[in-house]
């Protein structure tokens, strides 16, 4: 997946894929926006971007081993965390220990924090200073659906992005190539009312169209 097939954030996908090919990305960015509407997936593509082994820039390949492997979650240099579970300390210090070292194979150890408004204030006071003097190495993508709750000095640290609820026309317009894709007969009247249904969130509606299909 690229940046282009973000449905509705192609404000946030031009502007970060003008970031890359000047060289001027930050070190920290927030990605605030509603549930389903693309924050993880445009974070994981950012890091494709910038640690793919093949091509990295606005159009990572989306084969070699590190792609692969993000796009899985499963990556060595692209560590997550799920603030929603994971809110503690105790949660952050092994991510604070790891930005010391530099990435196993990629050109950057980057970090992935969804819900990120959970963390304690303790966990956000631990990873200030690795906020405030950031190794060069390090990159940290924070996702959040209440920006308010991240704390003040953090968010004044990160370049900011805001997810807009995306279009019941761009989503029954995603959820057709979906069923075209897959040799599935739909009719438009059922993606309407699950664009309907899905009230701004592309992967409510996926998950919708799954059942549906089903």
């Amino acid at each position: 997946m690229t940046f282009n097939e973000v449905v509705g954030q192609e404000h946030v996908g031009q502007t970060l894929k003008n970031a890359l090919a000047q060289d001027r990305l930050a070190h920290a960015y927030l990605f605030c926006g509603p549930r389903g509407v693309g924050k993880t997936t445009m974070a994981r593509i950012l890091a494709k971007a910038v640690n793919c082994l093949v091509s990295p820039g606005d159009h990572p390949c989306g084969q070699c081993e590190a792609c692969t492997s993000i796009a899985a979650g499963q990556d060595i240099d692209v560590l997550e965390l799920d603030a929603a579970s994971r809110r503690k300390v105790e949660d952050i210090e092994p991510l604070i220990d790891s930005s010391r070292y530099l990435p196993q194979r990629s050109p950057r150890k980057i970090f992935i924090v969804d819900e990120a408004h959970m963390l304690s204030k303790t966990a956000w006071n631990a990873l200030l200073k690795t906020l405030e003097e950031p190794p060069a190495h390090v990159l940290f993508i924070f996702a959040t659906t209440e920006p308010s709750k991240v704390i003040e000095t953090v968010r004044s640290r990160c370049q900011r992005f805001d997810f807009k609820r995306i279009t019941e026309k761009d989503i029954a317009g995603k959820l057709r190539r979906i069923a075209d894709a897959e040799g599935a007969t739909v009719d438009d009247e059922v993606f309407a009312e699950i664009a309907t249904r899905a009230t701004g969130g592309m992967r409510d509606a996926e998950t919708l169209l799954d059942q549906a299909l089903g």
